[in-house]
């Protein structure tokens, strides 16, 4: 969940409201379906506009441990001590896709889709509850002020995953 609220140049209100189940788990690989709603209000500028996308987010789970080699010192795990210190036998780095539909996305009121990619870690916590750090990069339709067009984002999101 994000909430963004300024009150100094420009007066604007963001709030992003993000959820998700996991619909399907085989070994390193999972697909999970997520519904995101997405509101930004700025009065001075006469811009509103309320999203709501459905996707779906396949994942590849410990994606690193390909690199399981050589014997003596696997480059996997010397990534996984680079990257996570202490934390390396319990985080599980993912890479992901994300694809669905939105509204509004052509035209004021027409549906539109959305295309990204994610890459990200996984930090167990306790049986079923987990924090998730990513860094998505995204492509979807909009329709801002009447005219269409394709919008592009990078987002960091952190959560805590049941």
């Amino acid at each position: 969940m994000v909430f963004r609220q300024q009150s100094y140049a420009p007066h604007d209100r963001e709030i992003t409201i993000q959820a998700g189940l996991t619909a399907l788990r085989y070994g390193n690989l999972e697909v999970r379906g997520m519904y995101r709603h997405f509101s930004y209000h700025a009065p001075e500028q006469n811009v509103t506009t309320d999203q709501n996308a459905v996707l779906v987010n396949p994942r590849w789970n410990n994606f690193i441990d390909v690199l399981n080699f050589p014997e003596g010192k696997p480059i996997n795990r010397m990534l996984r001590h680079a990257l996570f210190g202490p934390l390396e036998d319990r985080a599980v780095p993912y890479l992901g896709l994300l694809a669905g539909g939105l509204v509004p996305g052509r035209g004021a009121n027409g549906p539109g889709y959305l295309l990204g990619g994610q890459v990200g870690v996984r930090f167990p916590l306790t049986f079923g509850v987990s924090l998730d750090v990513a860094l998505e990069y995204s492509q979807y339709q909009i329709n801002f002020q009447g005219a269409d067009g394709i919008s592009q984002q990078w987002v960091m999101t952190t959560g805590i995953r049941f």
